[in-house]
């Protein structure tokens, strides 16, 4: 027994000394493994991977991907003579600095971004903000070569500018990939001159899809924690095939690996436009737009589950020209469906000004077709409104509603109160923290107009709708927002 056991042990141990062996030799890998793969997985001349599956982050060389477009990524330097009157009135507004300070604003200014060629005609996409106001760029080349950039167009709208270099058909270009193909979790990296420091490369992965930031209507930002910082906005933001699928644009002020960047397909839709005229025009109706939630359609018994659905209109716009009005859920245009308020508004944004587009509604359960004229986008400014502050004004002396089922503490809406002629119903005076109106994103200060439809024109009128509200019911509240001066649909559930 002891001579068997002895053999067996020996054998075992022998076995063991020649994988180990292999595997130092590198002769045995887990690729070796995975060669004999039964169905479900695919070869390429990549190795053999998992069908269906995007390759880890192994096998990802972004020293390749560096190699391939570093030539194309540049660093711009601008220059102004000085501030003009709108730097000096932002100033103001932000409450910066000392009151001597705005003299600084008579000094040169300079700035510094990135930005990568796009072809070797010397076109350059980079940011609008890095750009904005300046008399003098420059631009510099990774082999050091340095020329006077002209601004061949700009869109502040969603922070896109063009640059036009002269400067051979020797100039390099970075290729240009698909942003609609990205997927939240796929490998990126980013190029640029972060804080002076040139064509520094940082790696990360997509984080979020479609974020919006600044303009909730166009915004379409691609999130993610390769690293970021001052100098990087205008560079490239690039996928494992070496393309760049993003245009860095900007970053947390909360935390320091979030970053955002423009998908570059909504940088290329406009490119024919900016090398053309230097703007971009785009359509415009003059509606506030959400989209048709399950919420929304159960508290407004619609019979549609998508669509745009009309909250305000403005007025004297096309919009109200052509008869559209609130509550109206907008399903298709030119007879292509509309599944979201976001695929509206990018329909009609394409448009030209001045075109027609006809539209699909449904209003009260009747199906509408309205003709609208389009009309040109207005620029986007800096509110100057006075944000609506219910402490700083007099106590009001009228009864005020506590409501247990929304949170909502509520009183008429006398004189004294801000609000156009045409805004009814009740104002908020206090939102319980506990209570569901506070998730829903009612504030102090709103104005409650409507309750699933039914005006609200005093404090009898809200206690009536709330009371007839049974737990688990959805209510949609119409509000008015005097900081935005904006009409909305918000939805609470009553509890």
């Amino acid at each position: 027994m002891s001579k068997r056991f002895t053999f067996v042990t020996v054998a075992l141990s022998s076995i063991v000394a020649f994988l180990v062996g292999l595997i130092i030799a590198g002769e045995f890998t887990p690729a070796a493994i995975v060669a004999t793969a039964p169905r479900g997985v695919t070869r390429g001349g990549d190795g053999v991977r998992p069908a269906g599956l995007a390759l880890g982050p192994a096998v990802v060389n972004f020293a390749d991907v560096v190699e391939k477009m570093n030539a194309a990524v540049v660093n711009i330097d601008s220059m102004s003579k000085g501030g003009d009157s709108r730097d000096l009135q932002r100033y103001f507004r932000r409450g910066e600095g000392a009151p001597e300070a705005p003299r600084d604003f008579d000094l040169p200014r300079q700035g510094a971004g990135s930005g990568f060629l796009i072809d070797r005609d010397g076109y350059i996409l980079t940011n609008h903000h890095v750009i904005d106001g300046a008399q003098r760029i420059t631009v510099t080349l990774a082999d050091g070569r340095t020329f006077r950039a002209q601004v061949a167009g700009t869109d502040p709208a969603i922070d896109v500018a063009l640059l036009k270099i002269n400067g051979g058909p020797d100039l390099p270009e970075a290729p240009l990939g698909n942003s609609d193909e990205l997927r939240v979790g796929e490998w990126v990296c980013a190029i640029g001159n972060p804080l002076g420091y040139v064509h520094s490369v940082t790696v990360g992965v997509v984080s979020f899809i479609g974020r919006k930031l600044f303009d909730p209507s166009l915004d379409d930002y691609i999130q993610t924690d390769a690293a970021i910082n001052f100098g990087n906005s205008g560079g490239p933001l690039i996928n494992t095939r070496g393309e760049v699928i993003g245009i860095n644009s900007a970053i947390s002020s909360r935390a320091s690996n979030i970053g955002f960047a423009v998908p570059i397909n909504q940088a290329v839709g406009i490119l024919p436009q900016l090398k053309s005229t230097g703007h971009v025009s785009r359509g415009y109706m003059g509606v506030l737009l959400t989209d048709v939630t399950p919420a929304l359609q159960r508290s407004l018994t619609l019979s549609t589950s998508r669509g745009a659905l009309v909250q305000d209109v403005t007025n004297g716009s096309p919009a109200e020209r052509a008869g559209l009005h609130t509550y109206d859920v907008i399903l298709d245009v030119e007879g292509r469906d509309v599944g979201t308020n976001e695929e509206l508004i990018r329909e009609i944004s394409a448009r030209q000004p001045g075109t027609t587009a006809r539209l699909g509604v449904l209003r009260d359960e009747r199906h509408l077709t309205l003709h609208v004229k389009l009309a040109e986008r207005p620029p986007r400014e800096d509110s100057d409104r006075e944000a609506f502050d219910s402490r700083s004004r007099p106590r009001v002396p009228d009864p005020a509603s506590a409501d247990v089922p929304l949170g909502l503490t509520v009183r008429d809406l006398v004189g004294r109160v801000e609000v156009p002629d045409s805004v009814q119903g009740v104002i908020v005076s206090r939102v319980d923290p506990t209570g569901a109106a506070f998730s829903a994103s009612i504030r102090r200060g709103f104005v409650i107009m409507e309750i699933n439809r039914h005006a609200i024109r005093n404090l009898a009128d809200y206690q009536h709708q709330v009371a007839a509200a049974k737990p688990g019911d959805v209510l949609a509240l119409y509000c008015y927002d005097p900081t935005l001066a904006q009409r909305s649909l918000i939805t609470v559930t009553v509890e």
